[in-house]
């Protein structure tokens, strides 16, 4: 059994966070490529609010609640794969197992994967980011968010 300290933790959250927030990113960017750029700025807007939805209502807050639970383990070497809880494996596996049957089957068209795979992969790289200063600042302190101050990582 891998079993690292608490701080760690928040390292091995920020890399999973940050590469899997980068790869959503980097598909819905290749998914520009095929488009023309007369739309460009409309999805460029359509990924903005999805980032910016994503970032403030979802992503910074599942970023403070899973720091508190990490620091709140009596443990102080804990398993490696409890960087998330039960609730957070399942989530990423719906949305995984979800974006991938889009793509696979066709089901949203290419402009759709364009904006909104940009917006939600800036998102989550973002949160992965806000894990690994709470590991650089040695203290689990909330890391306040550069492109949106108010949004804050809670907790």
């Amino acid at each position: 059994m891998l079993k690292v300290s608490k701080r760690t933790l928040l390292l091995v959250a920020g890399i999973v966070w940050l590469i899997a927030g980068g790869n959503i990113a980097w598909l819905g960017i290749r998914s520009f490529a095929q488009m023309d750029q007369g739309i460009w700025w409309l999805l460029v807007i359509g990924a903005v609010v999805v980032f910016t939805l994503f970032h403030v209502k979802v992503f910074s807050k599942m970023v403070g609640k899973h720091a508190i639970r990490i620091a709140g383990y009596e443990a102080e070497r804990i398993g490696i794969w409890h960087f998330f809880d039960v609730p957070g494996y399942a989530m990423m596996a719906i949305m995984m197992t979800g974006g991938i049957s889009l793509r696979a089957f066709g089901l949203v068209p290419v402009w759709f994967i364009a904006f909104f795979y940009t917006g939600l992969g800036v998102a989550l790289a973002l949160s992965g980011a806000s894990f690994l200063i709470r590991f650089a600042r040695r203290g689990n302190r909330p890391a306040p968010c550069p492109l949106v101050p108010d949004a804050a990582s809670r907790g």
